[in-house]
């Protein structure tokens, strides 16, 4: 018997492919040909735009009384999955900074793509919602959850705006994510 653990999940970056969504919305709107590998550091995405700084990009992002990038993010691949897996066992607990305008998108997302979870933070502190494991991409969040989570184990979702850091597990994909989730219940 697996003991059950508390799954503290990021979204972009993680489970919602952030880069392929704004991008494609970009590129459609202004024909453009941005695809997800071109993006090598965070914050950088108005590098890669006409945008002047990353103010002017998340004016756009937000689109006016439309839906934001946050509400058409494709999943990865295997990511859904997975965390309908890992709910048989375990409590899927996302963990999300978003801007407070993106906020309706979000659970929009997650209803629309069967986000197997009852607990849902939106938080720039994350480290703040007590999880046993946290999935994340994001280098400052990586680097305050180790420091101020250390009894956790935390897995840094290997992207390249990220680096290796001390104390965080890293993986490559879903199914890796679900073999340690497995292997490491059974340890407890």
């Amino acid at each position: 018997m697996t003991a059950a653990l508390r799954l503290g999940i990021d979204l972009d970056g993680v489970v919602a492919n952030f880069n392929a969504g704004w991008m494609a919305r970009f590129n459609s709107e202004f024909g453009t040909d941005l695809t997800p590998d071109q993006v090598h550091k965070w914050d950088g995405l108005a590098d890669l735009t006409h945008f002047e700084h990353m103010g002017h990009f998340w004016r756009w992002a937000r689109n006016g009384d439309g839906p934001s990038i946050f509400r058409d993010l494709p999943p990865f691949d295997g990511a859904v999955e997975a965390l309908t897996e890992l709910a048989e066992d375990h409590s899927i607990v996302i963990i999300t900074a978003k801007p407070r305008w993106a906020i309706h998108d979000t659970f929009a997302w997650l209803a629309d793509n069967r986000i197997p979870t009852r607990e849902v933070h939106i938080t720039s502190e994350k480290w703040q919602v007590p999880c046993d494991v946290y999935a994340e991409d994001s280098p400052f969040q990586l680097r305050t959850i180790t420091e101020k989570r250390p009894e956790a184990q935390v897995v840094r979702f290997v992207r390249p705006w990220n680096k290796p850091l001390p104390g965080a597990h890293d993986i490559t994909s879903w199914p890796e994510f679900t073999t340690l989730i497995s292997s490491g219940a059974e340890r407890r």
